[in-house]
């Protein structure tokens, strides 16, 4: 028994050197990653007044719009959205991905086996000799432990683990940016149903005011006041109108069909009630200031570390430059008897015992070629995931310079098309009081009439777009990812099946608070 806890007492000593030349070795190879250089903007082009610079945006800005049907709908999205669920399992996915990479600090290589084997050689054999008490028939016995043990003396492993890291928080990232993208669809498609909805309301409407004068050009006619051509222009004109009541009915039935989707649900499942019209936008857009804007966009941060990640695969591609010490160790007892007995073969621990554990060392001297390139090839793709960084900073001033200057000069419009949409209304009203009191012809009602119809149906749609365009800009401010802060991830029902298949330990119970960490 000595010889054994002699053994184990060298095993442990070797362990502890090795965490010691892990801890103390040399720094890790490669880049310390420190956040880029972003493009700077000091302002928002834009002078409108429609601008609040004094603020950093609305967390859930969709209330700003002061319907309840929205804000319902945009919770049940977040609850059911099939694309965002995956996402949020891509979180757990990297999260496993991490726990990976930290257990290579440790030893990486571990077994435990045993056998037990019945054997016979035979008499003729060479090398047996019988009659001095050698038997032809006897068994094996072993037990034992095996371990393997790469130190990170370069900090290989160590910069796999930030690697690792980085793309834990990239995949938050991915799913803040999915959330923002929901958020944002589900209102431009439940604008776009409310917009139908009015232009139909609206339609509808005309096509009563058309019927009444096709009505009179038919009493006028069959009075012999008029000719036919004043009915069949009524009728002309009616027609038109009607045919807007399918086209828009389709796109109404689509975009209900679309909201469905992004709710999780199959189509025709999704009853909306009423409403008063196209939802009203607020007097100003809490914009912010552009420094603002790196700090909300999922995008910029999922940016930010790829950069991390691919910086940290440098120093991993590094290490294979220099030689990599390991520790190797093996115990166990090991027994052969003449005769397969009952009981425990091992009759003697002390003797049975064998070990053997020592360091070892790999070194990859004739691949400098291979290995040089292949730190070439991470350098060239981190120096990529800079740019890419660069140019996604870029993007995101462009997108919500975009949506500003779309947004006010919208608002200018409609205001325009709510004037001329009146003034053609009006229009309509006294062509058709001059038309029965016989003082103007009925083109003169056809025209007005259809002009009433296209002016109204403008104005419709552009107050329509200046919702849409409000949309855009806080999409484009990243506007929507707090959503998640305090609440699951993943649903309760995927949570439910991934623990009846898989031990996920505490992962699935953090993965239920929003709040993920490396």
């Amino acid at each position: 028994m000595k010889v054994y806890r002699r053994a184990v007492v060298n095993m442990h000593s070797l362990w502890l050197a090795g965490i010691a030349l892990t801890l103390l070795g040399g720094c890790a190879l490669g880049p310390d990653f420190t956040t880029p250089e972003a493009p700077e903007l000091k302002d928002w082009t834009s002078t409108d007044p429609v601008i609040n610079r004094n603020d950093i945006g609305a967390r859930n800005w969709w209330t700003t719009f002061h319907d309840p049907v929205l804000n319902d709908l945009i919770e049940k999205a977040y609850q059911q959205n099939p694309s965002l669920q995956i996402a949020g399992l891509r979180i757990l996915e990297s999260r496993a991905q991490l726990g990976i990479a930290k257990g290579n600090i440790y030893p990486q290589q571990q077994q435990a086996g045993g056998s037990a084997t019945r054997n016979r050689i035979s008499e003729n054999a060479q090398g047996f000799i019988p009659g001095i008490g050698m038997s032809s028939a006897f068994s094996n016995y072993q037990i034992g432990f095996d371990v393997a043990w790469e130190l990170d003396f370069w900090g290989r492993f160590r910069r796999d683990i930030e690697s690792s890291g980085a793309r834990f928080n990239a995949s938050i990232a991915d799913y803040d940016a999915a959330l923002v993208i929901l958020t944002a669809d589900v209102a431009r498609v439940y604008v776009d149903i409310r917009t139908m909805e009015a232009r139909l309301k609206l339609a509808r409407e005309n096509i009563k005011l058309q019927k009444e004068s096709l009505r009179i050009a038919q009493v006028r006619f069959d009075n012999g006041a008029t000719t036919e051509l004043d009915v069949q222009q009524a009728r002309t004109n009616l027609a038109e109108t009607n045919a807007l009541v399918p086209m828009l009915y389709k796109q109404l039935r689509q975009s209900i069909n679309a909201l469905s989707l992004l709710l999780g649900e199959s189509p025709g499942n999704l009853d909306l009630p009423t409403s008063n019209g196209v939802p009203e936008v607020p007097v100003q857009v809490i914009a912010g200031v552009p420094a603002d804007l790196l700090r909300r966009r999922p995008d910029v941060r999922r940016a930010e570390f790829q950069a991390a990640s691919q910086s940290a695969q440098i120093g991993v591609a590094e290490a294979d430059m220099y030689p990599h010490f390991s520790l190797l160790g093996s115990i166990g007892l090991q027994s052969s008897t003449g005769t397969l007995v009952a009981g425990n073969p091992f009759n003697a621990t002390g003797s049975s015992l064998a070990y053997s554990v020592g360091p070892s060392f790999s070194w990859k001297i004739l691949n400098y070629g291979r290995i040089k390139n292949n730190i070439r090839v991470q350098d060239a793709r981190y120096q990529q995931a800079l740019m890419h960084y660069r140019d996604t900073v870029l993007h995101a001033y462009r997108e919500v310079e975009d949506g500003i200057i779309a947004f006010s000069q919208t608002q200018k419009e409609a205001t325009f098309r709510k004037k001329g949409a009146l003034a053609a209304r009006r229009s309509a009203e006294l062509a058709n009081v001059q038309y029965r009191e016989g003082s103007v012809d009925f083109q003169r009602v056809v025209s007005s009439e259809r002009e009433m119809v296209a002016q109204q149906d403008k104005w419709t749609r552009t107050q329509g777009e200046v919702a849409l365009h409000l949309i855009s800009i806080y999409k484009a401010l990243g506007g929507g990812w707090a959503l998640r802060e305090g609440k699951p991830v993943i649903s309760q029902e995927n949570r439910a099946d991934m623990a009846a298949r898989t031990d996920w330990g505490e992962m699935l119970d953090h993965a239920t608070t929003g709040n993920q960490k490396p």
